[in-house]
C-alpha cells in the first residue's frame, strides 16, 4: 500500500494550463489520474507504467499529458487548453503490476489520493 498526495490544483481561466503532481511514498508499477466531474461518473483519464508507457483518454487527448519521475515516485498531469468542462476533482491512483497497466481496471485494487480540485472559469 502506498500513500499518495496530489497537488497543483486550483482555479484557472479557460484556455489556461495547470500541472498536477502526485507523490507516492513508495513504488507503484502503474500510476493513473482519474477525475470526478459534477454530474458525471468518475473517469480514468491517463495512466503510465514504470517503463513510462502511457496513454490518455480520448476526452483529453491532445490537451493532457501524463509523465512520471521514478526516482521521485511522482506522476504528473500536464493539462493545457482547459475548458469549464474540465472542472472537477482530480485523483491520483497507484497499483501493482499484477493488475496490469493497459486499462483502468487496476484502480479498483489500487491506492487513491485525497484528490485536488480543478476549477476552470469561462
Amino acid at each position: 500500500q502506498v500513500h499518495l498526495v496530489e497537488s497543483g490544483g486550483g482555479s484557472v481561466q479557460a484556455g489556461g494550463s495547470l500541472r498536477l503532481s502526485c507523490i507516492a511514498d513508495g513504488y507503484s508499477f502503474c500510476m493513473a489520474w482519474f477525475r470526478q466531474i459534477p454530474g458525471k461518473e468518475r473517469e480514468g483519464i491517463a495512466l503510465i507504467n514504470v517503463y513510462e508507457s502511457a496513454s490518455v483518454a480520448d476526452s483529453v487527448k491532445g490537451r493532457f499529458t501524463v509523465s512520471r519521475d521514478n526516482a521521485k515516485n511522482t506522476v504528473y498531469l500536464q493539462m493545457n487548453s482547459l475548458t469549464p468542462d474540465d472542472t472537477g476533482t482530480y485523483y491520483c491512483v497507484a497499483w501493482l503490476a499484477r493488475y496490469g497497466c493497459d486499462s483502468y481496471r487496476g484502480a479498483g485494487f489500487g491506492d487513491w489520493g485525497q484528490g485536488t480540485q480543478v476549477t476552470v472559469s469561462s
